[in-house]
């Protein structure tokens, strides 16, 4: 069993950085991690999507500096949970298959693994709620569901918003809370880590440790962060910055954050210390330029999901395809040619397995180059010569050669 650390240091930075809220108070917390006694902690995340997403790995880093003091953390797959969806949007999701589910989370853990270890001296645990929630039986649902009302139910602003707007409210949306709840008494944790939109369910477990286990669960709940468009990220719209995404992508996506939220990224999504970014915004607000910052918050951001050496390459690509329109440099060799439609040259030349559907998409909004023209016909028949460029979305370029 590792040593559990008493760093001060990490310890501030777990209770402090992003954090929003924690229950029963911060103090009580640092008391616990203070005191040497190695602590169960987890944060569950629902595959609605096949990508986790930087939103995501703010829950995960917390995860790795309590793995870093030596307490045992969990990664949990609500592969059970996501069944009946959680309608943190307000509306009713759609009841999941299983086929769907296990097809979204086939990658999640070697996205988590960029973040935290899973193997070593203190790994990591790749947990399904599906090993505990599916043998439940409808004698345990009845004497769980016994253990709270439908006036705690009530209190959760997502089901007062639908009364108020006479939308229903489906019943497993109460079973919800109470599932998720249940994975913290299966668990048996003592802490569970979630963004700002989970503070009710994670209460919900709360409650149900104390009265099922007779053992008081800590909650930490931190700040959501807005997708580049501005709303907040979702596995199920795919409009965040995805922990799957080539450094390329997560670099551009980052660059077209709006100029009010960069110091909000820095403080959210980097590891850059805290002083470095207050003397960011002091320059900031004497400067008219914002550019240089925001490309300090795209290579911070890809360097903590990345590494360093790829967040350099992906600066450049950036630079050069972008500022200085220099496409020959970040351009694509593909042997690809003769007289194909563009949706099939494209879904050949694309190895990040883009969908027919997701790259058709692209060609009609727009979004892709032939040489310099616009197409929006997905299924026009080109001659891929050799010296031919195409242009696919913001940021890939495709050069046909002889090979």
């Amino acid at each position: 069993m590792p040593k559990v650390l008493k760093d001060e240091k990490l310890i501030e930075e777990f209770l402090t950085r992003g954090v929003e809220t924690v229950v029963p108070s911060p103090e009580a917390l640092k008391e616990k991690l203070m005191s040497g006694e190695r602590l169960r902690a987890y944060q569950g995340f629902d595959p609605t999507g096949p990508y986790l997403h930087i939103g995501h790995a703010m829950g995960i880093r917390a995860l790795r500096i309590l793995q870093k003091l030596g307490h045992e953390v969990i990664v949990l797959v609500g592969d059970f949970t996501a069944i009946a969806g959680d309608p943190s949007d307000g509306k009713n999701r759609k009841i999941m298959t299983e086929e769907e589910i296990n097809k979204n989370m086939k990658g999640w853990k070697q996205q988590a693994s960029q973040l935290i270890d899973f193997e070593g001296d203190n790994p990591a645990k790749f947990l399904r709620n599906s090993e505990w929630l599916s043998k439940l039986n409808l004698q345990d649902l009845i004497n769980l569901m016994s253990k709270t009302t439908v006036q705690q139910m009530l209190e959760r602003d997502l089901f007062q918003r639908k009364i108020k707007e006479l939308n229903p409210i489906g019943l497993q949306e109460f079973i919800y809370p109470l599932m998720q709840g249940y994975d913290s008494v299966a668990m048996e944790v003592d802490l569970e880590i979630g963004g700002n939109d989970q503070i009710f369910n994670m209460l919900m477990g709360r409650s149900l440790m104390r009265v099922l286990k007779n053992k008081e669960k800590f909650v930490r709940g931190h700040e959501l962060m807005e997708a580049p468009d501005t709303v907040t990220m979702s596995k199920t719209k795919g409009n965040g910055i995805n922990l799957g995404d080539t450094p390329e992508d997560i670099f551009g996506k980052a660059m077209s954050y709006p100029d009010e939220l960069i110091l909000k990224g820095l403080r959210l999504l980097t590891d850059m210390p805290l002083q470095e970014i207050w003397e960011i915004q002091e320059k900031m607000k004497v400067e008219d330029n914002p550019m240089p910052y925001k490309k300090i918050m795209a290579y911070e951001i890809t360097k903590m999901i990345k590494g360093q050496k790829e967040a350099e390459r992906a600066q450049k690509f950036f630079e050069d395809t972008v500022q200085n329109k220099n496409v020959t440099e970040a351009t694509t060799k593909t042997s690809v040619k003769g007289m194909l439609q563009l949706i099939e040259f494209l879904k050949q030349v694309d190895n990040e397995e883009n969908s027919l559907s997701s790259i058709r998409r692209v060609i009609e909004q727009g979004g892709v180059d032939v040489d310099g023209n616009k197409i929006t016909d997905p299924f026009l028949i080109i001659d891929f010569k050799p010296g031919t460029i195409v242009k696919f979305g913001k940021r890939k370029f495709y050069e046909v050669t002889n090979e």
